[in-house]
């Protein structure tokens, strides 16, 4: 084949220092476009992002010399600098983890609803049952501890 085709996809999931509800509503939206604007500058696709106050989710696609660990660490590293100048929030800060999950094409459609939804969803479910869950639908092992 003389070109190369990808459709790299990922549901990318981080949250707040000790899950600390300190992204506020007033100033979310900036925030979620800061961050589609980071991806987009670091040469992905920013395809949904959304979230509430002690987490985000952004559903993404990257290239093949996209490395996620180098992606997550400059987004984290931006926008926190830009939380600290722009909403002067001087002790706003990520958790050093996240998920990351890759989505097949045909369930782009579906994951972009679930990020849009993520105030309604989380009425009736805390962050950790939410990401108990999505390791577990993957398949992923971890350590509850781990989740706190």
């Amino acid at each position: 084949m003389a070109s190369t085709f990808l459709a790299l996809h990922y549901h990318i999931v981080f949250g707040t220092k000790d899950r600390a509800p300190t992204i506020d509503i007033a100033w979310r939206p900036r925030l979620h476009d800061y961050l589609s604007g980071t991806i987009v500058g670091l040469g992905g696709i920013s395809i949904a992002i959304g979230g509430v106050a002690d987490h985000v989710h952004l559903l993404v696609s990257l290239k093949a010399t996209h490395a996620v660990a180098d992606v997550l660490r400059e987004l984290k590293k931006a926008s926190s600098n830009w939380v600290h100048s722009e909403i002067n929030l001087a002790r706003f800060a990520w958790q050093e983890g996240y998920a990351a999950f890759t989505v097949g094409a045909s369930d782009i459609e579906s994951v972009r609803r679930y990020i849009a939804n993520q105030e309604e969803h989380h009425r009736t479910r805390d962050v950790r049952s939410e990401w108990m869950a999505m390791l577990e639908r993957a398949g992923i092992p971890y350590d509850a501890r781990y989740l706190e």
